[in-house]
């Protein structure tokens, strides 16, 4: 397939001499107007890649903060079709920052596999990652998105041995998303030297970028992450972030946005933490 945003994204990062920051939320959360406005605020608080959550009924891999993201989202209104424009009005203005849909595949099923990755490759998506197919269903999802020119992005666990990580890797492209933790997203910290040692092992298998998520919430363990890492990804401390700005029925404040794009700035700072260190070194200083 041809070069990505994905691709062009951490080629680029990669000459700064640093990790991404890769931020989720979830589309249509907790409504469709502020959602889009958080959506195009990232990139200037300084997220360097986007993932987006399709909204399911069902997110079994998900922790409480995202799950409760996605009921505030359908309670909106939201839906696949509606993510999908959002993603249209947020490349009228950014045509850089990739944006990576993550989700579940139930909606891509309903929508249609061929016109959801029409729709998505002409709204300007960028990839996906559908955490419920496995490598042995390559074929109903993955395979067709690679056709279609998007990356399909496959995760690899703290359980996923040798013998099973080649199949893993087999059809990935754009990243390869390693998960910190065992278990549900949201519920612990990750330990940053075994993560180290994880995305080592990653790239002995594999020339893609390793990124990590699952349990990052701080600029501090952004930092730490991001020394051993090519992407540090957070997802639940931000979807937290929205529901503590919501007032009491449940509805986005003044200070909803600002909220999640205030901690994007503070662990970008975190992400960017060993870079600046490095160069007040080189500086003499």
């Amino acid at each position: 397939m041809s070069i990505t945003r994905i691709d062009r994204k951490f080629a680029a990062l990669k000459a700064e001499g640093r990790a991404a920051l890769v931020t989720f939320i979830t589309a249509g959360d907790p409504g469709p107007e502020t959602s889009l406005a958080i959506l195009q605020a990232l990139p200037a608080a300084g997220a360097d890649v986007i993932e987006l959550g399709m909204p399911f009924t069902d997110p079994m891999a998900d922790g409480p903060a995202i799950q409760l993201s996605s009921q505030r989202a359908l309670k909106s209104g939201q839906t696949l079709r509606k993510t999908l424009d959002m993603v249209r009005a947020f490349r009228r203005a950014n045509n850089d920052v990739p944006i990576v849909l993550m989700g579940y595949y139930n909606p891509i099923y309903i929508y249609r596999v061929d016109r959801f990755l029409r729709d998505a490759k002409d709204a300007g998506v960028d990839g996906l990652i559908v955490v419920d197919l496995p490598p042995e269903e390559d074929e109903e999802l993955c395979l067709p998105a690679l056709l279609a020119g998007l990356n399909f992005i496959r995760l690899a666990t703290p359980t996923t041995d040798e013998r099973r990580l080649p199949a893993v890797l087999a059809n990935t492209s754009g990243f390869v998303y390693y998960v910190s933790i065992t278990g549900i997203t949201g519920t612990a910290a990750p330990d940053s030297a075994r993560t180290a040692e994880a995305v080592a092992r990653i790239k002995r298998h594999s020339r893609l970028p390793v990124a990590v998520g699952f349990g990052v919430r701080t600029a501090d363990q952004a930092a730490a992450i991001a020394r051993g890492a090519d992407g540090v990804v957070v997802g639940s401390a931000l979807v937290s972030a929205v529901k503590d700005s919501l007032d009491e029925s449940g509805k986005a404040t003044q200070r909803t946005v600002e909220a999640v794009t205030g901690l994007v700035a503070q662990l970008a700072a975190g992400v960017r933490l060993r870079l600046a260190g490095e160069r007040t070194l080189g500086d003499g200083s």
